[in-house]
């Protein structure tokens, strides 16, 4: 039997060119549900976004909407699509997925692997650094943090002791738990993706934990269509695990910590019902935006999806109006 370190078991079984995960042709789409699919709703928000870090910046030539991991490309077109034509017409659309460009999608979207350099605007990872493959440690009978060890089946056995970089990670990050998600290959995934940006916003969205209430056990799981499944590096499901969002914010710029409930309802998504008065006046349009509000309640559901954090990160730019009124700004030291 074949024991690897978790980190490399993660990269083989979603990565790899002949058979990963994210290789698959139905993509992350038909596994799971993610905001993306649950509602053209949160693409508006994202389009709203982005004609704010727009004005913040003063309606540059030339701006750039960068989404990383980009599944399908489902956000960039819905994006593209809810942008007014005039803004429309000055935004480079980057999708950065390591799988191939999919069949159709339409033209004058970027498609590849690698971040863009230097770009203005607004980078936005939705549901991406859970999927950044990382290592796992667990105590052992001393209470010594050692490397989780995984078989193609799903085994484990303890390793190694730890790194002294994973070691100084753990000790910053994540002092107490039994089982320990070591975190710095997102950090440094997340730094790269801000450092692409010359001027403009970094979001990054996922289910996520924050020091003080980090899971004493760990969140690795997987998912097959549509289900919760065992954590099997061979290809077959997703490999996921909650994000230190955190760890992972990059020192030196404005920052924000907060709920994708939050953040959506500062973007205009609300779940209020429509006034039962519209009923009578236009049933059609009552029943839109009660489908509408429907959406819009899942999205911003503190018991679903509306519990994402999102890390908000201003980079050498105002920090846009719709979010300026959110509590818990702050800017990291160096």
């Amino acid at each position: 039997m074949t024991w690897m370190r978790w980190r490399p078991a993660i990269e083989h079984a979603l990565y790899r060119p002949d058979g990963g995960f994210y290789r698959r042709p139905e993509g992350p789409a038909g596994h799971f549900r993610t905001s993306v699919h649950a509602s053209a709703r949160f693409a508006g928000a994202v389009a709203r976004l982005l004609a704010g870090v727009d004005a913040a910046l003063g309606s540059p030539a030339r701006l750039a909407f960068v989404d990383v991991g980009a599944g399908r490309g489902e956000l960039t077109v819905a994006v593209r699509d809810a942008l007014p034509a005039e803004l429309r017409a000055r935004v480079a659309f980057h999708a950065v997925e390591l799988a191939d460009r999919p069949a159709g999608l339409p033209a004058g979207i970027d498609w590849g692997p690698d971040l863009p350099s230097d770009v203005t605007g607004l980078l936005f990872a939705n549901e991406w650094l859970d999927n950044v493959p990382l290592d796992l440690a667990e105590r052992d009978e001393d209470g010594r943090l050692r490397y989780v060890e995984v078989a193609p089946d799903g085994s484990e056995r303890l390793g190694a002791p730890l790194d002294p970089d994973d070691a100084a990670w753990a000790g910053r990050w994540w002092a107490d738990g039994e089982r320990i998600e070591l975190g710095g290959p997102r950090d440094a995934a997340w730094a790269d993706a801000v450092g692409a940006l010359d001027s403009g916003l970094a979001v990054a969205v996922d289910y996520a934990h924050t020091r003080g209430a980090r899971p004493p056990f760990g969140t690795l799981t997987g998912f097959r269509d549509g289900r919760q499944t065992a954590p099997v590096p061979d290809g077959s499901c997703d490999l996921t695990a909650h994000v230190a969002l955190d760890a992972a914010a990059a020192p030196g710029h404005p920052t924000l910590l907060t709920s994708q409930r939050t953040a959506l309802h500062a973007l205009g998504v609300s779940g209020a019902r429509p006034p039962l008065a519209l009923a009578g006046t236009d049933p059609a349009g009552y029943l839109r935006a009660l489908g509408g509000a429907g959406e819009a309640a899942e999205l911003t559901d503190p018991a679903g999806l509306g519990a994402f954090h999102w890390l908000v990160q201003a980079v050498r730019m105002p920090v846009p109006d719709d979010l300026t009124g959110l509590p818990g700004w702050q800017t990291l030291p160096s």
